[in-house]
């Protein structure tokens, strides 16, 4: 294969075949046993403990979370991490839709109580009557669910509740210009995350895991839930503090604690129910996920255009020259003058260029009216600061 026309994509885990069929077999070799990849794709597979291959531009994973990734070292390195949010959006929300209703109706106690059940007793239909006076719950409408993280599931799960006839309390301090365009407009803004559990009979947590994130429902918060409260995880388990969870549980200030995360110190607690991980397990969801994140790192490939990576700027120029190069480098002064420089010195005329920052990454594109040479971008990866250098030529027909 050649290194100008041809990729190379490991997949370390079974990858929907419906986003795979988006990378052209005449262009890209794709599998789980490719030797020297130009990208990884995966979905749950943990990179922290498998050296990835100096020949690794770029880094996709199939989901939203991009823990099982080192994005730090990948940083270091100039290599993007891309990730599909929203595309397991709806999946979410419809598990979290699930969970309320299991919530308001005490359906899980009330299935295990029909389990015990002894189907050869005489006056069972009287036990069932008798025992179903313990279950009763409440309706949907008119109470007020708090969502914490307002993003793609949290507006999603908004619109949902508010078409349910609940009440909708929302906060996120880092709502951006297009999830606060999405968010339903009754749904009131909070100041804080207190305002939100002091107020809310349900609360749902769809923010990702930070350092600031962790713990971020703990027993100082937890101490001012509005008393009988559900709380939801559907987002990462290292979101709450599980022994002040279990407390709040067991003194009744948590009626029930619904998550996606199994853990050994909830498994067996009272009113805590944990699912397997379900919340992206559709095959929509997958398929979503695959189709939105290969055709990113296919993008970033061919073309060096940067859309959702975690660590990297984004990045979109349309091509007006077949000669591209893209570089990565430190967000320090000067750079864009020592590139230029490179580039003049070469004989380069440069056509176009887009620069843009993301903290201490920068990212630039460049589109040159003649050819890049190796020794163009041997002189500008020496430059102190710069971390990647790509010549980018034009794709060929797919």
């Amino acid at each position: 294969m050649s290194a100008v026309d041809h990729y190379r994509i490991l997949t370390l885990n079974q990858i929907s075949s419906l986003g795979l069929q988006r990378l052209p077999s005449t262009r890209y070799a794709v599998g789980k046993d490719v030797e020297a990849p130009d990208a990884i794709l995966v979905r749950s597979y943990d990179l922290h403990a498998t050296p990835i291959a100096a020949s690794v531009k770029a880094i996709g994973r199939a989901g939203t979370g991009t823990n099982n990734i080192p994005v730090a070292e990948m940083s270091a390195r100039g290599v993007p991490v891309f990730n599909a949010p929203g595309a397991n959006a709806n999946a979410v929300k419809e598990l979290v839709l699930a969970a309320l209703l299991l919530s308001a109706r005490n359906v899980l106690p009330a299935l295990d109580y029909v389990r015990q059940l002894d189907p050869t007793v005489l006056d069972l239909e009287v036990k069932v009557e008798d025992g179903k006076r313990a279950f009763a719950g409440v309706e949907l409408p008119h109470r007020t669910l708090g969502i914490i993280g307002l993003g793609s599931i949290g507006s999603l799960v908004a619109d949902t509740a508010i078409k349910l006839g609940m009440r909708v309390i929302g906060y996120d301090p880092e709502l951006t210009v297009d999830a606060a365009w999405r968010l339903p407009s009754s749904v009131r803004r909070a100041h804080s995350i207190e305002e939100v559990l002091k107020q809310s009979d349900f609360v749902t947590l769809h923010v990702p895991l930070l350092a600031h994130t962790r713990n971020l429902i703990g027993a100082e918060r937890l101490a001012i839930v509005k008393s009988g409260a559900t709380l939801l995880n559907f987002a990462r388990d290292g979101i709450v503090d599980e022994v002040a969870v279990a407390a709040a549980v067991r003194s009744g200030r948590l009626k029930y604690f619904i998550s996606d995360f199994p853990s050994a110190r909830l498994l067996r607690e009272p009113n805590v129910v944990a699912l397997p991980h379900l919340g992206a397990s559709t095959a929509e969801a997958e398929e979503n996920c695959a189709v939105m994140v290969v055709d990113q790192v296919r993008d970033y490939l061919e073309h060096g255009t940067i859309v959702n990576a975690v660590n990297f700027p984004g990045v979109e120029m349309p091509r007006e020259s077949p000669f591209r190069v893209a570089i990565t480098n430190a967000n320090v002064p000067n750079m864009l003058a020592q590139i230029s420089t490179a580039m003049a010195d070469a004989g380069l005329n440069i056509h176009t260029m887009v620069n843009k920052s993301r903290g201490e990454m920068a990212y630039t594109l460049v589109d040159v009216d003649s050819p890049v040479e190796a020794g163009v971008v041997a002189a500008l990866a020496r430059i102190v600061g710069v971390l990647s250098v790509r010549a980018i030529p034009a794709a060929s027909a797919p």
